[in-house]
C-alpha cells in the first residue's frame, strides 16, 4: 500500500455513548492501522478537564489509541480549545505524542504547517483573551486542583457560553484572519497549512502556490478524515 498519513480534528467525542465514539473506534481499528502516522489536530474530546478524570471517562479511546501505537503507527496530537488540558499522563498511557501549535512537518516532500486553528481567528478578540488565560500554567494548576464536580460545572459554563456566542457573533469574526494565515506561512516557510477549529471544511488555493486545507468537524452524516500521500490528498469518511 502507498505510504499515507491521516489527519483529523474536531470530533468532539462526548463522555457518554455516542455514534462519534463508535466511528472513532472504527477509524482506529480500520484505516488508521494502514497509515504511517495519524495527526489529531485538537478537539478530539468535547471537553477534557484533566488527565485524572479524562482517562476514566475516555478509557476506551485511551486503550484504542494505545493499541494503534503498539501496532507501529505514530500518533500525534495538538491540543484544541476543548481539550487543551490533555497532559503527559494521557500521552504516556495512550502512546500519543504531543505537538506544539503550530508545528511544521515534511509531508511527502511538502513543508506543511499544522495547527488546531484557533490561533488564526485573531478577529475574535474576546476568545483570544480567554485563550491566553486558559493556557496560563498557574490557572491550569488551580483548575486541576478543583474537585471533579467543580471542574465539570466550569466546563459546562464555558461550553454554554461558547455555543451562545456562535449563534450571535458575526460569521467572519469566527473564521481565520487572512493576515494571521499569511504570517503562519511567512514564519514557517511552509507551502501548505492544515487546520481545524472553524468547522468549515474547504481547500483554499492562495497566492504563491500556497494552500490552506480546513479539516471537517464530525457530524453524524460526515465522520471525515484527510488522507495525504505523495500523490495528493483525499477526504474519506469512516
Amino acid at each position: 500500500m502507498t505510504p499515507r498519513t491521516l489527519l483529523l480534528s474536531d470530533l468532539h467525542l462526548p463522555p457518554g455513548p455516542s455514534p462519534f465514539r463508535e466511528g472513532f473506534r472504527r477509524f482506529l481499528e480500520g484505516p488508521a492501522r494502514d497509515a504511517e502516522a495519524v495527526y489529531i489536530l485538537g478537539d478530539l474530546f468535547e471537553y477534557w478537564i484533566g488527565d485524572d478524570i479524562g482517562m476514566q471517562d475516555y478509557a476506551a479511546e485511551v486503550a484504542q489509541l494505545a493499541a494503534l501505537s503498539q501496532h507501529g503507527v505514530r500518533i500525534f496530537f495538538q491540543r484544541g480549545n476543548r481539550d487543551f488540558l490533555v497532559g503527559e499522563d494521557f500521552c504516556q498511557i495512550s502512546g500519543v505524542e504531543l505537538l506544539p501549535d503550530p508545528e511544521v512537518i515534511d509531508l511527502y516532500g511538502t513543508a506543511t504547517v499544522l495547527s488546531h486553528g484557533d490561533l488564526l481567528c485573531t478577529d475574535d478578540v474576546g476568545y483570544q483573551r480567554w485563550r491566553r488565560f486558559a493556557h496560563n500554567p498557574t490557572a491550569q494548576g488551580i483548575f486541576r486542583a478543583l474537585p471533579r464536580a467543580w471542574r465539570e460545572r466550569v466546563a459546562q459554563r464555558v461550553r454554554g457560553r461558547s455555543n451562545h456566542q456562535k449563534r450571535y457573533k458575526a460569521e467572519d469574526i469566527m473564521d481565520v484572519n487572512t493576515t494571521a494565515v499569511t504570517a503562519f506561512f511567512q514564519l514557517s516557510g511552509a507551502h501548505r497549512l492544515i487546520h481545524g477549529h472553524t468547522h468549515r471544511p474547504e481547500l483554499h488555493e492562495l497566492a504563491g502556490g500556497n494552500e490552506r486545507i480546513v479539516l471537517a468537524d464530525w457530524r453524524p452524516e460526515r465522520m471525515e478524515y484527510l488522507v495525504v500521500t505523495q500523490d495528493g490528498m483525499e477526504r474519506l469518511t469512516v
